[in-house]
């Protein structure tokens, strides 16, 4: 089975204190660390693990800077066979160009199975993986939680509201989008970064996948970033039983909540 997974690079945005640049549409990036997008790590596993079990090729696929090779090295690393980066250039990209972009390089790929992450960690739209199996034509399923190979289909798991799964069977080829938690990435070893210095690391431009400038118009506009204002913390509720249900009551009838 050939599987793609497209992969990306996120900033650590944990435990740090965020500014805004001074255009004020998203935050200050230089004094970042960068790291693989959390969910993108749970597809690489689970690509791996289907070309253990069944063999064939996994292709990890990227859009970004040389910097953002870190990833696709990682990739190989954990056990994909090749990697290619789309270098963007200056180009401002959002969610519908990032599915674009990965629909022209993946089609002139050979694939039965495509996986992203749920999510990226720095836009958290959750929107390219299900835009790139519409622009693909491919049929598709969101927040996987589990999936085995079924005789030419996918046999899938998707997490639903309320703690409910749902399994369905899919045709391939397909496409999925994996949650955190399907499986357990393993580590990077030494050996495997020996191995991955010794596989194709393709980089594509955007005039070699055909587009004109005019073909990559960006459809999001970003008006104002901002951090979320500072409030006054929690109120912590002290006394028997009794009072405190009335105090709980009456603080939620001054907040307007009927009871």
């Amino acid at each position: 089975m050939n599987i793609i997974v497209c992969v990306k690079r996120v900033p650590l945005t944990q435990e740090v204190d965020l500014e805004i640049d001074d255009t004020g549409k998203k935050i200050k990036e230089d004094a970042l660390a960068y790291v693989i997008n959390d969910w993108d790590n749970y597809a690489i596993e689970a690509a791996v693990q289907f070309q253990e079990a069944l063999g064939g090729e996994v292709t990890a696929v990227t859009i970004g800077n040389e910097d953002d090779e870190e990833v696709l090295r990682r990739a190989l690393a954990m056990g994909a066979d090749r990697a290619v980066r789309i270098d963007p250039g200056d180009l401002a990209l959002d969610g519908y160009l990032n599915a674009r972009i990965l629909a022209k390089t993946i089609s002139e790929l050979d694939y039965d199975l495509i996986l992203t992450g749920v999510q990226s960690e720095d836009q958290n739209t959750g929107m390219v993986g299900i835009m790139l199996a519409e622009q693909l034509g491919l049929a598709h399923a969101a927040v996987t939680n589990g999936v085995e190979s079924d005789d030419g289909a996918a046999k899938v798991r998707v997490e639903l509201e309320g703690g409910i799964d749902e399994v369905s069977r899919i045709q391939l080829p397909a496409l999925l989008t994996i949650q955190t938690g399907i499986n357990e990435p393993r580590y990077v070893s030494i050996m495997g970064i020996r191995k991955a210095k010794k596989k194709e690391l393709k980089v594509m431009s955007l005039e070699d996948l055909g587009f004109a400038p005019e073909d990559l118009t960006p459809q999001t506009r970003i008006e104002e970033v901002f951090l979320p204002p500072e409030t006054e913390g929690a109120e912590m509720i002290e006394g028997d039983p009794g009072t405190t249900a009335e105090t709980i009551i009456r603080i939620m009838g001054e907040k307007g909540v009927t009871v």
